[in-house]
């Protein structure tokens, strides 16, 4: 099996969730780990997970990503195409095992999530999607990631892994 994950950063803190996430599903499969402004081809993964910050109450465009760069000191590739852009040139995955995660502020009162923007897009292109949506908190605008948090990708990628495995495998 192979697993692609592409995420979007723009301080760090999502690249952190998706190396986690990469590192627990190599114990499963063979994984590549790209940023979305690489634009890796999906069409020979058996699974897609993407992730991105939430930006405006959804996934990131250009004037965001501005945005955050006026926020503070942003990773070089931040300001190129992001995950709205990778997935809006997908070809059809029909078939394909995917999942969404996000990275967004710790406040309870902040709505929205590009996870689950993401996640609809997935579903156009035909993925089949393993499980919902996952936010995971950062706290402020810049991060770090809140406590914890990292532990809690691990999990999440643990039921990824297990929500591939056939039924007869599963532990």
């Amino acid at each position: 099996m192979k697993a692609l994950v592409v995420y979007e950063s723009m301080f760090g803190n999502t690249e952190q969730v998706a190396r986690v996430i990469a590192e627990r599903l190599q114990e499963l499969t063979d994984v590549t780990l790209a940023h979305a402004c690489e634009m890796p081809s999906a069409m020979n993964a058996d699974l897609l997970v993407v992730g991105g910050p939430t930006h405006a109450f959804g996934l990131s465009r250009p004037a965001t990503r501005e945005d955050a760069a006026r926020q503070g000191q942003v990773r070089e590739e931040a300001v190129a195409p992001g995950l709205r852009e990778y997935l809006d040139v997908s070809p059809m995955l029909t078939g394909t095992a995917a999942a969404a995660f996000d990275t967004k502020i710790n406040k309870s009162f902040i709505p929205g999530s590009a996870a689950r923007s993401a996640q609809r897009q997935l579903r156009r292109l035909g993925c089949r999607i393993l499980q919902p949506a996952e936010s995971f908190l950062v706290n402020g605008t810049q991060g770090p990631l809140a406590d914890g948090e990292l532990d809690r990708a691990r999990r999440w990628a643990a039921d990824l892994a297990a929500a591939l495995l056939p039924e007869g495998h599963r532990v």
